[in-house]
This record gives structure tokens, C-alpha cells and sequence, in this order.
């Protein structure tokens, strides 16, 4: 599976990963999609997971595109590997 169709299938998930694996999931594509993450970020402070997110897209300040890339695969076929998501239609 290539970056593109993981994250057509991340979009099947029909069960709510923890908040961690979405995190993941959302930083790791800000990171190939954006690269590192802007030091600061303006967000409303009561906003909390805007500033999660934030977050934890910064832990990934370094990382290349393409073990991004690697990971956000890996996250989703573990994912599928759980039954998290749908059958692919045929």
C-alpha cells in the first residue's frame, strides 16, 4: 500500500481509535503533507486539541517525508489488521 491509498483508507475507520492513534494519524500526515510543524502556533488557549494536535505534530520536527510516510502506512494497516475499518468493496 502506498501513502495515497492509506489515507483513503483511513477515511473507512468505522470505529473511533484512541485519541493517541488519531493524534498519530494526524500528525504524521501534517508531516508529509507540511513538513515540520511552525514552532508557534495560534489557537484559542481553551482549545485543547488544537494545541494536542500541535503538539504532537512538533514531537515529529526532524522526521523525513518518507519515514512519515512509512509510519502513517504501518499505523493504517495495523488498523485494518484490527478490523477498525471496513471491508473493501468490490
Amino acid at each position: 500500500m502506498n501513502f495515497d491509498e492509506a489515507v483513503i483508507k483511513s477515511k473507512t475507520i468505522t470505529q473511533k481509535p484512541s485519541n493517541e492513534i488519531l493524534l498519530s494519524l494526524y500528525s504524521l500526515y501534517k508531516q508529509v503533507m507540511n513538513g515540520d510543524a511552525p514552532e508557534e502556533e495560534s489557537y484559542n488557549m481553551f482549545d485543547f486539541v488544537s494545541k494536542a494536535k500541535h503538539e504532537a505534530w512538533l514531537k515529529l520536527k526532524g522526521m523525513s517525508t518518507e519515514k512519515a510516510k512509512e509510519d502513517y502506512i504501518n499505523l493504517v494497516e495495523s488498523l485494518l489488521d484490527k478490523g477498525l475499518t471496513k471491508k473493501e468493496e468490490k
